[in-house]
């Protein structure tokens, strides 16, 4: 399971009244917005009428789930699909169907959440699982800090897909990438995957300004990596609209991905090797910040070499 999920959740799981009481509620509520805080995506059904729904003070919201939508929002968590149903959703049952149905367009990674009512509607859905039952889910409790995974374009794909989708900034932090060698040439496929969508997230690259370690090490020249660089990607970038900022430093040696919704601790980077595996973690949200605060040139924790943009 990829270390960040996407989920839906239909309107009933925030409403007092589908509980025993507002204290029940605010538990199952405190549960699940811990996790897509951290780790999860939540589709903003038909259009953002899901996310307008809450706006509306037709039912008995509680307060936390009102906190939650707003914080989701905030941080970009709420990825808007477009309509399913001709029309807008007018109980929980067909929110519940409308969910069901943008897996035409991309599959779960997570699942669906709702009350034990909507649950009796659709008894076989697998990817349909009640508030106070998620432990009954393999795509719940399937749920890990890290993931085990071959060094291929396919899965990093699989992976990161959903970060690459949705994700506003994208740091690829990585001391020895290198788009011309063998090993990293499938990198641009993986770069793509963020692109052609409107706004485009902001992308940086990080690497060193050398090669090679111990008795090998060798410096680069920093205008031959930036030409290198260039034809490596640049054509492909404009096809796909991004743009990019590359930053050469001194020294570094982690390997990451960083981005405003999650971090991802990488031991081997973004490189491929056939028949290898490798594991990544999924990283706290200070640890994250902090590593974006090492690679920006202000703070001063490394030397810049170069600079530059592309295509």
């Amino acid at each position: 399971m990829p270390l960040l999920a996407d989920y839906a959740i239909t309107p009933d799981v925030l409403d007092i009244a589908s509980y025993t009481s507002e204290e029940v509620c605010g538990l199952h509520l405190r549960e699940i917005s811990q996790v897509m805080r951290d780790e999860g995506l939540v589709r903003d059904l038909h259009a953002g009428e899901w996310r307008r729904s809450f706006a509306r003070g037709e039912r008995s919201w509680h307060r936390w789930g009102a906190e939650m939508v707003r914080k989701l929002a905030a941080q970009g968590r709420l990825v808007r699909y477009e309509p399913e149903l001709p029309g807008i959703p007018s109980d929980d049952r067909e929110w519940c169907e409308e969910a069901l149905r943008t897996s035409r367009r991309q599959a779960y990674t997570g699942g669906i959440i709702v009350t034990e009512p909507i649950k009796t509607a659709f008894p076989d859905e697998t990817r349909v699982e009640r508030v106070d039952r998620l432990n009954k889910a393999a795509w719940w409790t399937g749920r890990s800090p890290s993931v085990r995974l071959s060094r291929t374009l396919v899965a990093y794909t699989e992976n990161l897909r959903p970060i690459l989708r949705c994700a506003n900034s994208l740091q690829f932090i990585d001391p020895h990438l290198d788009p011309t060698k063998l090993r990293y040439r499938p990198f641009v496929d993986l770069l793509s995957v963020a692109g052609r969508r409107d706004p485009a997230p902001v992308v940086e690259i990080h690497r060193c300004g050398y090669s090679g370690s111990g008795p090998s090490r060798e410096t680069l020249d920093v205008s031959a990596l930036q030409r290198d660089f260039r034809g490596a990607l640049a054509d492909r970038l404009r096809t796909v609209g991004l743009q990019v900022e590359v930053f050469v430093w001194d020294e570094f040696h982690d390997r990451y991905l960083i981005s405003n919704l999650i971090g991802i601790l990488m031991p081997n980077g973004f490189d491929t090797k056939t028949n290898n595996m490798t594991t990544w973690s999924r990283m706290g949200r200070k640890e994250r910040d902090d590593v974006q605060r090492e690679f920006d040139p202000a703070s001063r924790r490394h030397v810049l070499l170069d600079h530059f943009c592309l295509p």
